[in-house]
C-alpha cells in the first residue's frame, strides 16, 4: 500500500511532464495566442503569490529585527544597572568608614553622580520596555526611585549632622530588603530578556522558511519565462523560419519541396497550408510551361490556365499576408544584410512606422525614424551592429526594451536559414503596469491593516486555525503573533471562551456574513474578563483554497468601566 503511493504520484508527475512536453513543441490543438496568454496567466499567478511571501517576508524581518535589538539593549541596560548599584553601594561603604565629614565628602560626590547616571539608566531602559515586561519593570523604577532616594538621604545626613548619622541611617533591615528585592527584579528582567532573544531567534528561523519560499517561487516564475521563451521559438519563430526557407525554395522552383507543420491545428498551421496550396499552383504552373502547345488554341488556353493560377498564387500570397498581420505580436524578417524581408502590422503599430517603410527598407532607415520620433535615444550605428553581430552568431535571444513614451517591448529573437533573422516583439507595458500597481497596492494595504486601532483576526475556514492578526489584536489577546498562528480557539482560550468563539465563527459560516456586530465576554487568559464587540466577514466560498473569513474585534471593557 505504501509502495503503490509513491508510484502512482510518479506516474502522475511523468504524465503532467509530457503534456508540459507536447504543450512547449506545439502538438496540441492550443493556438498559439492561446498558448502565450496561458503562461502569462500562470506567471501572473505565481507573480502574486511571489509579492505576498515578500510581504511576509518583510513583516517576520522587521518584527525579528526590533525583537532583537531591544532585548539586546534591554539586556545591556540590566547589566549597567546592575554595576551602578554595586558602584553606590560600595561609594556607601565608604561614607560608612568615613572618620570626619572631609573624609565622607569624597565618596559622597561619587555617590551623587552614581544616582544621577543611574536614573539616566533606568530612563534610557523604558524605550525597551514590551508588553512582557511593562508591570515588572513599573515595581523595579520604583524601587530604583526609592533606592536613590535612600542614598541621597544617606549623602545629607553624613554630611550635614555627622559621619554616625549616615551609617545609622544606612543600616537597617529597609535598606537590605530593598536590595534583595532590586537583585530579584534584576534577576526577573534578565529573564524575560532571554526569553525575548529566544522568541527573536525563532522569528529567525520562519524567516528562512519564508526566504525557501520565496526561492521556490522566483525559481518557478524563471521557469514560466522559460518556457514561454521556448513556447516562442517552437511554435512562432521556429515555424515562421522553417516555412520562410519552404517558400523561398518553391520560389526557386522547387516544387517538390515538402511544407512542414502542416499538421498543426494552429495560425502555423494555416500559414503552412497556404505555402502548400501556394506550392502546388507554382507546379501546375510549371507542368503548363512544360506542355507543347501545338496551336494558338493550346496556348489561350495554356495562357487562361496559368492566369488562373496566378490569380491564385496572389489570393495565397495574401492570404500569407493576411496570416502574418493577424498575429497578435509584431514580427520582422532581417536578411543577412539586416535588410528588411517582411514586417507585420502590428510591427509599423508599435513603432509607428509610416507607409514609405517596407519590404526592401534597412534596418537603419526604420531606427533613423525611431530618432526622428523620439521612440529611439541610442546610437543607431552601434545597434545595427550589434544586430548584425547577433546575426552571425545565429544564437537566439529573448529580453525587453523601454521605449521612451513610457512603453515596454518584448522581444524575440531567432535565426532563420541562410543568414536571415525573425524577431517577434510584443508591448507588455500594462502588464509590467499591473504588477506595480498590484506592489504597491499589497505594501499601501499591509501598512493599513497594521495601524488600525481595531483588531483584525484571519481564520482558515476550513480548520478554524488562525492564520494572521495584526498589532492591535496582538494586544488585546494579550499574545505575540508567534504564540497565536496556527493554533486554534481551545489551544489558547479557556474551554468556555474557545466555545463561545467557535459558536459566533459557526454562525458565520452558516450565514455568509454578519454585518451587525455581536457583544461577548470572554475570558482572556492573559488579560483576564474582557467585554469584546465584533463583526465577521467570510472570504472565499467552501469549493475554494483560500475560504477564510476576517474578524474585526473591538475591546470595549474600559469604556463600559468608564461609563459605570
Amino acid at each position: 500500500m505504501d509502495a503503490a503511493a509513491p508510484g502512482s504520484a510518479f506516474d502522475a508527475g511523468t504524465r503532467l511532464l509530457k503534456k508540459f512536453v507536447r504543450f512547449a513543441r506545439g502538438t496540441d490543438t492550443l493556438s498559439v495566442a492561446e498558448k502565450v496568454y496561458s503562461i502569462a496567466g500562470f506567471l501572473a499567478i505565481v507573480t502574486t503569490f511571489l509579492l505576498v511571501m515578500s510581504i511576509q517576508t518583510v513583516r517576520l524581518q522587521t518584527t525579528y529585527r526590533h525583537m532583537y535589538a531591544t532585548s539586546a539593549e534591554a539586556a545591556i541596560g540590566v547589566g549597567r544597572i546592575n554595576a551602578l548599584i554595586y558602584a553606590i553601594v560600595m561609594e556607601s561603604r565608604g561614607i560608612y568608614m568615613s572618620a570626619d565629614r572631609r573624609a565622607m565628602k569624597q565618596f559622597a560626590d561619587g555617590l551623587i553622580r552614581r544616582n544621577r547616571e543611574l536614573a539616566d539608566a533606568v530612563k534610557a531602559m523604558e524605550r525597551t520596555v514590551g508588553d512582557d515586561d511593562a508591570e515588572l519593570f513599573s515595581t523595579f523604577r520604583q524601587r530604583i526611585a526609592q533606592f536613590i532616594e535612600f542614598r541621597q538621604e544617606l549623602v545629607r545626613r553624613g554630611l550635614e549632622i555627622s559621619p554616625a548619622a549616615g551609617r545609622e541611617w544606612g543600616d537597617n533591615d529597609a535598606n537590605r530588603t530593598l536590595r534583595s528585592k532590586l537583585n530579584s527584579d534584576l534577576e526577573a528582567l534578565e529573564r524575560i530578556y532571554g526569553e525575548r532573544a529566544r522568541q527573536a531567534d525563532q522569528l529567525a528561523d520562519e524567516n528562512r522558511y519564508a526566504a525557501a519560499y520565496l526561492f521556490m517561487l522566483g525559481l518557478a516564475a524563471l521557469l514560466l519565462a522559460g518556457l514561454n521563451v521556448v513556447v516562442m521559438r517552437g511554435s512562432v519563430v521556429g515555424a515562421l523560419a522553417e516555412i520562410t526557407q519552404a517558400t523561398d525554395r518553391i520560389a526557386q522552383g522547387d516544387v517538390k519541396s515538402e511544407v512542414p507543420h502542416l499538421g498543426r491545428h494552429d495560425e502555423i498551421g494555416h500559414l503552412a497550408r497556404a505555402v502548400q496550396n501556394f506550392r502546388d499552383a507554382v507546379a501546375r504552373i510549371f507542368e503548363l510551361e512544360e506542355l507543347d502547345l501545338g496551336t494558338a488554341q493550346a496556348r489561350d488556353a495554356a495562357m487562361t490556365e496559368r492566369d488562373k493560377f496566378n490569380d491564385k498564387y496572389q489570393a495565397k500570397k495574401w492570404q500569407l499576408s493576411a496570416a502574418i498581420n493577424s498575429m497578435p505580436q509584431g514580427l520582422i524578417m532581417l536578411d543577412g544584410k539586416a535588410d528588411v524581408v517582411a514586417m507585420n502590422a502590428n510591427y509599423r503599430r508599435i513603432y509607428n512606422l509610416p507607409e514609405t517603410i517596407q519590404a526592401g527598407s534597412t534596418l537603419e532607415e526604420i531606427l533613423r525614424h525611431r530618432v526622428k520620433s523620439g521612440l529611439f535615444s541610442g546610437d543607431v550605428t552601434k545597434y545595427v551592429g550589434a544586430v548584425l553581430e547577433r546575426i552571425a552568431k545565429r544564437e537566439p535571444t529573448a529580453y525587453e526594451i523601454n521605449l521612451n513614451d513610457g512603453r515596454t517591448i518584448k522581444i524575440y529573437e531567432r535565426p532563420m536559414d541562410g543568414g536571415g533573422w525573425v524577431s517577434v516583439q510584443e508591448d507588455v507595458t500594462e502588464q509590467r503596469q499591473r504588477e506595480r500597481i498590484l506592489e504597491r497596492m499589497e505594501r499601501f494595504l499591509a501598512t493599513i491593516i497594521e495601524n488600525v486601532t481595531e483588531g483584525i483576526i484571519a481564520k482558515d475556514a476550513r480548520n478554524l486555525r488562525y492564520v494572521f492578526v495584526n498589532k492591535a489584536a496582538e494586544k488585546m489577546i494579550g499574545m505575540s503573533r508567534g504564540e497565536i498562528i496556527g493554533k486554534t480557539a481551545r489551544e489558547l482560550f479557556s474551554a468556555e471562551a474557545a466555545e463561545l468563539i467557535e459558536r459566533r465563527d459557526q454562525q458565520l459560516l452558516a450565514q455568509k456574513q454578519q454585518l451587525e456586530p455581536i457583544v461577548d465576554t470572554i475570558d482572556n487568559p492573559a488579560r483576564g474578563r474582557r467585554v469584546i464587540s465584533a463583526r465577521r466577514v467570510q472570504i472565499g466560498g467552501t469549493g475554494e483554497d483560500s475560504h477564510m473569513f476576517v474578524t474585526m474585534v473591538e475591546d470595549r471593557t474600559e469604556k463600559l468601566v468608564a461609563a459605570a
